[in-house]
This record gives C-alpha cells, structure tokens and sequence, in this order.
C-alpha cells in the first residue's frame, strides 16, 4: 500500500516545507518537508528537491508501516500510520503500544484493542519531554484521519 494524496496532505501541512536548513524545537538540524538525514546549517535546497526527498522518505516509512503493523488497514488507517512514523520514527513505532494494540487485534484481540488507537496516537504529543501544541494539534488530525474523519481543519 501507498500513502494516499490525503495523507501526503496531512505531512505536508504540519511539517511545512523549508528550503533552508533551520532547527527543530529539539535543535536538530532540519530541512524541506521536516528531512533530518545528513542537514547541516546553513544548506539550502529547491522546492522540487524537497519534494523528491519526501517522496524517497515516504517509500521507506511506507514499508515500516507494512513490515510491522500485521492487520489489515483501510487507507485513510494507513495514512495516519504512515503520517505518524514520518513524525516519530519507526524506533518509536516498534516500541509503542500503538504497534502492540494493532498487532494484538490482528492476533485476535478485541475491537476495544483496534479502538484504542486513535488515543494511542494522541499520546505522542511531546518533544523534549515537553507537550507541543503543534503535535497536539498533528496528533488529533492523524487521529481523526485514522478513524475516517475530517481532519483539516485542525
């Protein structure tokens, strides 16, 4: 599976795209559409390389998805997922409880465990062991997008 236009909306709306490296709220070095790998101060790029690093970022964090979640997913549950872990990192993804209620309701647990996603989503809303209200605000949205709702105007 592949991340939807709907999805691609969410991550760009909430990462933004600089063309110049800048520092995240926790000082990592930061450029295009949230890209950390190899940034360094004072590098700059253009709209279409910002894109093309998305785009090459996205096919790995698809397949995090795909490798490591083990029920089946709607689009929008994949959206959200995938959204997620281009946040977070599939460190984070691997060690949630999030990736253990999916895997858990794949292994023939209850609803109540597949529920609870959404909430697990919205748990991860600090940087720097402080709540962001930016993350508060992109947790909801992957939320509502996880369980088929309108989420733009978060």
């Amino acid at each position: 599976m592949n991340i939807s236009q709907e999805g691609l909306a969410l991550i760009k709306k909430f990462e933004g795209c600089k063309l110049k490296a800048y520092q995240d709220s926790v000082d990592v070095w930061t450029i295009g559409y949230g890209h950390t790998k190899g940034v360094e101060e004072g590098q700059e790029i253009t709209q279409d390389e910002a894109e093309e690093m998305l785009a090459s970022e996205l096919e790995e964090y698809e397949g995090y998805i795909s490798d490591m979640v083990e029920c089946d997913l709607e689009q929008c549950q994949f959206d959200a997922l995938v959204a997620w872990v281009y946040n977070l990192g599939p460190t984070n993804l691997k060690s949630s409880t999030l990736l253990k209620r999916l895997n858990w309701f794949s292994g023939g647990g209850s609803e109540s465990d597949f529920e609870d996603v959404p909430e697990q989503i919205k748990r991860w809303n600090k940087a720097g062991g402080k709540v962001l209200q930016g993350l508060v605000r992109r947790r909801e949205a992957e939320a509502l997008l996880f369980q088929g709702k309108e989420w733009h105007e978060i």
